[in-house]
């Protein structure tokens, strides 16, 4: 069964622009990666927002470990952006 997280997403659309990192917290399996991956993705992508422009990762997938440094990841990001 899959919840849509309107309230979740509606803040989220609200507070897009604003300047400030958004932080997601939940107990595990509570749904915060679908409300990443796929509604706010969905949203961002079905308002002009192209596949290119989205940075995503999943920090608990073994491959992705590394970029729990904040450097690495830093270093990361500056690359996918240039």
């Amino acid at each position: 069964m899959i919840i849509e997280r309107k309230q979740y997403l509606s803040e989220l659309i609200k507070k897009k622009d604003n300047g400030r990192i958004k932080i997601i917290t939940g107990i595990r399996r509570c749904g915060k990666s679908y409300l990443l991956f796929k509604l706010y993705k969905d949203y961002l992508l079905g308002n002009g927002i192209k596949k290119e422009q989205i940075i995503e990762m999943a920090l608990d997938e073994i491959d992705n470990i590394k970029y729990r440094n904040p450097l690495e990841l830093n270093n990361y990001i500056k690359n996918k952006i240039n």
